[in-house]
């Protein structure tokens, strides 16, 4: 588990905003690398330590239990807290303080750059909830960052459920100059009423009435771009499966895109009036039909 920030800074949770900025110049000072050999780890601890308890909403953040230790979210979605939170919304080491505690302590200018002590920006890890048809079809999904910021993300048609979209640059900014952090968003699919999908194949039940299933029928069935007509074979028996080529998912994963298939359930109705009942038993004595002894 990652150490707690405020005992890295060697600071008390009651610790004024002034109370951390000074722990910190004095610990910068100490282990800065290009200062004392062999301290890049516990330097890298105390910057990333800075980075959540130098931003007083980070720090609300992390006291509320919103962030860990590592500045990660405890919570899923956009709406939460990450490591770098104000990435991709101007954020970075200037934002927290740090290019004038450098410069206090090292002289002039952004005194990382000038050392020549660079660390890459973090990565910012989301999870993202998205529609069942958005998944399937594809979208294009507006998000605003903890920080204010909005980043449009595009949902691609076919995207899976737990993969995760690496956003390039849109993490936090490194330190001293280094290339910033990504950002990794992680594709959570809602259920859907309906649909279900194996690969890049849709599953969905359709209720038909006896009569259809012996006579055969044209009915409609939705899919997941609309509404078609399907064929029903004459003497079609409740469980079987009918397949509709190419009326699955298109994803990157294959040229065509996947089947949909339809199992077929026959469902009697509520009532069942006296002619019915009197046809079957009649044909019932006259054939004597038991699928189980065929």
């Amino acid at each position: 588990m990652a150490d707690d920030p405020y005992a890295i800074l060697g600071v008390p949770k009651s610790a004024s905003d002034e109370d951390i900025r000074r722990a910190f110049r004095k610990l910068a000072k100490e282990l800065h690398p290009d200062v004392t050999r062999g301290t890049d780890e516990r330097f890298k601890k105390v910057s990333s330590a800075y980075e959540i308890l130098g931003d007083p909403e980070k720090r609300r953040a992390f006291d509320r239990g919103e962030i860990d230790a590592r500045g990660e979210p405890r919570r899923d979605g956009f709406r939460n807290y990450a490591r770098g939170a104000r990435a991709g919304a101007g954020a970075g080491f200037e934002e927290f303080g740090f290019g004038d505690i450098f410069s206090d302590v090292f002289g002039g200018g952004r005194g990382s750059a000038r050392t020549g002590f660079a660390v890459k920006g973090h990565d910012v890890r989301y999870t993202l909830d998205v529609d069942f048809l958005e998944a399937a079809k594809g979208a294009t999904k507006r998000v605003t960052l903890p920080g204010g910021g909005t980043l449009d993300l595009n949902v691609a048609a076919g995207v899976s459920d737990g993969q995760v979209l690496r956003l390039k640059g849109k993490g936090s900014r490194g330190l001293g100059g280094a290339e910033p952090g990504d950002a990794l968003v992680e594709i959570r699919i809602r259920p859907h009423a309906q649909f279900k999908r194996i690969d890049d194949d849709i599953l969905v039940e359709v209720p038909i009435t006896i009569d259809e299933a012996v006579l055969g029928a044209k009915v409609e069935v939705p899919t997941i771009t609309g509404r078609v007509q399907l064929t029903i074979p004459k003497g079609t028996s409740s469980g079987c499966v009918l397949r509709m080529k190419g009326k699955g998912v298109k994803s990157a994963s294959r040229p065509e895109p996947g089947d949909q298939l339809v199992t077929v359930r026959i469902v009697l109705p509520d009532v069942i009036d006296d002619s019915l009942a009197y046809f079957f038993s009649e044909w019932r004595q006259k054939n004597g039909y038991d699928p189980g002894r065929r």
